[in-house]
């Protein structure tokens, strides 16, 4: 990336996927933009399913290209009530067919997505990265004031907090956050095993949360397993064989023998919501604007639908005229976003409770749910296009 003034028309804090994400669709757009996250190695083992429209987004940024070969698709969804309780809900199982596509999404190790989308923010030429870190950021009239470690200043009209749940960008913004521990804790790591997975991703539901495994290319799965805190502390100081011989039992062994991969990962689950997602020339994607447990595959792929609106609402402020960082174009964010936040925060909080109460009504209710979903067509049908992406988004605006 070539130096460019210190003057931008937005600058991006946080180099996550996100923030990665919205510099590039931000720059696709001609909007001179910086970026500033120190360029590390993504070290980290964990994966992501990119549902739906995500794929089209990464497609549009030119990175899909990049890294799709090391990704595996997913075609089958299966839901098992493993609880043991009286009342258990039926098998429920999704195929993507069964709305005229080829797969769901595709399963992706985040260094492999991470390493594809930074190759492609090499190539614009109007976007400067800064290796350094954001150490003030001064919310102005007609712009914002940014300083780095390093010792850099710029400015921008808008500035866009990818920098994480503790964002920096956010208290910059004077923007508060609702935070609500869940009293669970999830375990991440990856497995190889002797039986294919047929691209089918398995979601076990035990009485302590959802164990779900992930089609990886080979004969390999990610595993996402959501328990009590206590008990995924046991899971994270077993042995490799012993976690891969209770695993295995968890799977029931519908992928034979597992053999545990290097590398765990082990985070408390919150849900977080920001009010609002934008003010005084901040507006935060991703885990700045939002944190959800690991359930139903919404995290990543809500942070980049942020990334796709911030710089289609940026891009259609630039055109007309208008500052990009002005209060009513920030607003037009914050309400873009604001019902598709909403609504999946709701839906998975709903769903991780019906899954962990004791509340017998509850149980039934959820059972009968699910017996609806797995019998009725036209519900099946509506449960799938809704999971991969809000159908009503792009008549949002």
């Amino acid at each position: 990336m070539n130096n460019t003034p210190t003057s931008f028309d937005v600058v991006v804090v946080g180099g996550g996927p996100t923030g990665v994400a919205a510099a590039i669709a931000l720059a696709q757009t001609g909007a001179s933009t910086a970026l500033i996250a120190r360029c590390l190695p993504y070290a980290d083992n964990r994966t992501t399913a990119l549902l739906g429209a995500t794929i089209d987004f990464l497609e549009r940024l030119e990175v899909w290209p990049n890294c799709r070969n090391e990704a595996a698709p997913l075609q089958t969804m299966r839901l098992v009530d493993d609880t043991g309780r009286l009342i258990r809900a039926p098998e429920v199982k999704f195929s993507s067919a069964e709305i005229g596509l080829d797969q769901f999404g595709y399963n992706i190790q985040n260094r492999v997505l991470m390493a594809a989308l930074e190759q492609r923010a090499a190539k614009l030429p109007n976007l400067t990265r800064f290796d350094d870190e954001a150490t003030v950021i001064e919310p102005e009239e007609s712009t914002a004031a940014i300083r780095t470690a390093g010792g850099a200043s710029l400015s921008a009209q808008l500035v866009v907090g990818a920098d994480g749940r503790q964002s920096p960008s956010r208290k910059a913004a004077g923007i508060t956050v609702s935070r609500r521990d869940l009293g669970q804790a999830a375990l991440t790591f990856n497995v190889s095993h002797s039986r294919p997975h047929r691209n089918i991703s398995t979601e076990f539901h035990t009485p302590s949360g959802p164990c779900v495994f992930v089609p990886l290319p080979g004969e390999r799965c990610s595993v996402v397993w959501v328990s009590t805190p206590d008990q995924a502390a046991r899971l994270l100081a077993m042995k490799d064989d012993e976690l891969s011989e209770t695993a295995e039992a968890q799977s029931h062994s519908i992928l034979g023998r597992l053999r545990i991969e290097s590398g765990r990962h082990l985070f408390p689950l919150t849900i977080e919501t920001s009010a609002p997602f934008a003010r005084h020339r901040i507006a935060l994607v991703g885990e700045a604007a939002h944190v959800l447990p690991p359930i139903g595959a919404q995290g990543l792929n809500m942070g980049l639908r942020d990334a796709a609106d911030i710089a289609d609402i940026a891009n259609e402020a630039r055109a007309t005229g208008e500052d990009p960082g002005a209060p009513h174009v920030l607003r037009r964010y914050h309400q873009a976003r604001r019902a598709d936040v909403a609504s999946r925060s709701f839906a998975i909080d709903l769903a991780n409770r019906s899954l962990l109460t004791d509340f017998l009504p509850m149980q039934l209710v959820r059972a009968a749910s699910l017996h609806l979903i797995g019998v009725v067509g036209p519900l099946r049908r509506l449960a799938m296009r809704e999971g991969l992406g809000p159908s009503w988004r792009s008549h949002a605006r």
